[in-house]
């Protein structure tokens, strides 16, 4: 008689969407992480979650706003490895314009994103795509459950 056939765990997880480039689809991307990540065992309010979140956020937010390219949508792309701890978020968009870290001043009510990008993502980059555009991309290290 055969052994039964035991199903390992996976070491990678991953999540893939389109949304529209708009303001309602960055925010359907965000809810649409923050659920993900609920289901991979890092629940709303944990460290973890909020930060990847707020990630998440910033990243649509600026392909809807500096990537869009009308009538083309954007991908967002999740990546939760078990084994290294590691989250990777990918947002990638048709526009070629590649994302610019301001400083702006005191008053300015824009240009921070990528600087709350740098402050809470362990490392963050854009990588070139087939065809036009660009992702952005961004990894943060997950402990058990918390940053």
């Amino acid at each position: 008689m055969p052994a039964p056939h035991t199903q390992t765990p996976t070491a990678v997880r991953t999540f893939a969407q389109r949304f529209s480039a708009t303001r309602r689809g960055a925010r359907l991307a965000r809810l649409l992480a923050a659920h993900q990540l609920a289901e991979w065992g890092h629940p709303h309010g944990t460290g973890a979650h909020d930060t990847v979140v707020l990630l998440v956020a910033e990243l649509a937010a600026n392909s809807v706003l500096h990537g869009r390219v009308p009538g083309r949508d954007f991908a967002l792309f999740l990546s939760h490895d078990d084994r290294q701890g590691v989250l990777r978020i990918e947002v990638t968009d048709t526009h070629p314009a590649l994302p610019v870290r301001r400083a702006p001043g005191l008053e300015e009510d824009r240009g921070r994103g990528l600087l709350l990008v740098d402050a809470l993502a362990t490392c963050w980059g854009v990588s070139e795509r087939p065809g036009p555009g660009k992702t952005v991309w961004a990894e943060c290290h997950l402990g058990s459950g918390s940053l």
